[in-house]
């Protein structure tokens, strides 16, 4: 399938491994342009050397948590490709934690990395998308926003509220061109989740698939959630975690 990407220009945070590259490539093998953000220079560096000759590629260094400084990294990213015509919210999860053995000064970090970092990018890039009558929001999010799941009460309560946010923009931009989706990632194969468990197997178990997600496969999500063919699907909140999640929304 043609997903009519070719010259659209995608803001991907996060993006130097996992999930956020994942996306970037998906979106680079469909011939958007792409710029890779995230807090290493040299981890970015490495990440764009994974994208095959011909692509095009840029790096920027930034901490999207820092919410005063959102509006020029968009505006830096619109300066290196001639405009954002896509954003990939994405960020790391805050510490895991319950309610009892959170302090309220955590909430507030945790609300700037996946709330309002993505609030910010919203308010940088959207206009500009209306505008032009066209753009995609996909934000990355968690499928806590839908299930809590124990000890992590901080990701718990920020995903719920990101959430809350984009299905109201959604409503608010669509008549201008512009869609606005989640992804709920469950269990993926990234450097992060082998690095907390090391052997994955035990934790495909506990999946209907009988398998962890790949990063290329939920970037390859992502991408289609961009294209034209999806320009109908709008305000939704879609889990990508196997068949995990038990709830019936």
């Amino acid at each position: 399938m043609d997903l009519s990407l070719h010259g659209r220009r995608a803001l991907v945070t996060g993006a130097s491994s996992g999930l956020g590259l994942g996306c970037a490539r998906s979106l680079s093998a469909e011939g958007a342009i792409v710029t890779l953000v995230a807090r290493s220079s040299e981890r970015l560096a490495a990440a764009a050397a994974t994208f095959p000759a011909g692509a095009t590629v840029h790096t920027l260094a930034a901490d999207v948590s820092d919410t005063g400084a959102v509006a020029a990294m968009v505006a830096d990213a619109e300066a290196l490709m001639g405009g954002v015509d896509i954003l990939i919210a994405n960020a790391g999860g805050p510490p895991p934690g319950t309610f009892s053995s959170t302090p309220l000064d955590a909430y507030l970090p945790a609300l700037q990395l996946n709330l309002l970092s993505t609030v910010a990018m919203c308010t940088a890039a959207v206009p500009a998308m209306r505008s032009r009558g066209w753009g995609r929001v996909v934000a990355i999010t968690s499928t806590s926003a839908r299930e809590p799941i124990a000890n992590l009460i901080l990701s718990n309560t920020a995903r719920a509220g990101v959430t809350a946010f984009l299905k109201t923009l959604a409503r608010e931009v669509a008549v201008d061109g512009v869609t606005v989706n989640s992804l709920q990632p469950g269990l993926h194969r990234t450097d992060r989740l082998i690095g907390i468990y090391g052997d994955t197997s035990q934790l495909a178990a506990g999946v209907p698939t009988g398998t962890i997600g790949e990063a290329d496969d939920f970037g390859r999500i992502a991408a289609f959630l961009c294209s034209d063919a999806a320009k109908f699907v709008n305000g939704v909140a879609i889990p990508v975690d196997g068949g995990a999640t038990q709830g019936l929304q």
